[in-house]
C-alpha cells in the first residue's frame, strides 16, 4: 500500500488485513471488552469487523462530530451522541478509523471514564504522529489524508466544496484523487452526481 500524491487509499481487503492483525494483538495483549464501541461514523464500520474477529457482539455507539472538510477541522470536537449502553464496570475498547488530532478520542475516552468504564483501550485503523492521544492498538501511521472505502462520496464532496472557496479546478483537484488510487468510475459518478445536486 505505497501512497501516491497527497491522498493514502487503502481498499477493503487491506483494512480488513489490518483488522485481523489488530485483533491478533489484542487476544495476545489479554485484553476482553466487555463493549466495544465505535465512534460515529467512521468508527463503525472497523467496530464492526473487530466485533466479528473479537467474538464479541456487544456493539455500541458513541458521536463526536469534528470534521468540517479535507484537513479542516473545528477547533474541537462536540460529543453529539453519548455511549448508547451502560459502561459502569465494564471493559472498553473503543474503535475509531484513525487517530488524527487525537481531541474527538480524548473527549470519548472522558465521557466514557465520566460513566464509569473500568478500563478503556484506544484502536485505531490508522495513527497520524502528531495526534494528542496514542492509540493502545493502530496498525499503520502516516501523515497523508485517508480516503478510506465506506467514505469516497464525502471526501468527493468536501473536495468540491474546497475548490468552489478557493477558486480552484475541481477536474485538477479530483483527479489527484484517481492518481491516488480511488477507483476513477466512483470518482466521476460522484463528482457529477454532487454537481448536479448544486445546481438544482
Amino acid at each position: 500500500m505505497k501512497p501516491k500524491g497527497e491522498f493514502e487509499v487503502p481498499t477493503w481487503n487491506q483494512i480488513y488485513t489490518m483488522l485481523l492483525n489488530m485483533a491478533e494483538k489484542i487476544r495476545r495483549d489479554g485484553f476482553k471488552p466487555d463493549v466495544i464501541v465505535g465512534v460515529s461514523r467512521g468508527g463503525w464500520p472497523p467496530a464492526r469487523v473487530l466485533s466479528d474477529l473479537l467474538d464479541n457482539p456487544n456493539l455500541a455507539n458513541v458521536r463526536a462530530e469534528f470534521y468540517l472538510g479535507v484537513a479542516e477541522t473545528k477547533g474541537e470536537p462536540t460529543l453529539t451522541q453519548p455511549v448508547s449502553v451502560n459502561v459502569k464496570g465494564k471493559k472498553v475498547l473503543v474503535v475509531d478509523e484513525v487517530a488524527d488530532t487525537g481531541k474527538s478520542l480524548k473527549l470519548v475516552k472522558e465521557h466514557l471514564t465520566e460513566r464509569g468504564a473500568s478500563e478503556i483501550k484506544i484502536a485505531t485503523v490508522y495513527y497520524k504522529p502528531w495526534s494528542i492521544v496514542k492509540p493502545d492498538y493502530y496498525e499503520r501511521e502516516t501523515s497523508l489524508w485517508i480516503v478510506f472505502p465506506w467514505e469516497v462520496k464525502e471526501t468527493v464532496k468536501k473536495i468540491i466544496k474546497k475548490c468552489k472557496e478557493k477558486e480552484k479546478s475541481v477536474e485538477e483537484e479530483t483527479q489527484k484523487l484517481i492518481e491516488s488510487g480511488v477507483p476513477a468510475k466512483l470518482v466521476k459518478r460522484f463528482t457529477s452526481e454532487i454537481l448536479e445536486e448544486e445546481n438544482c
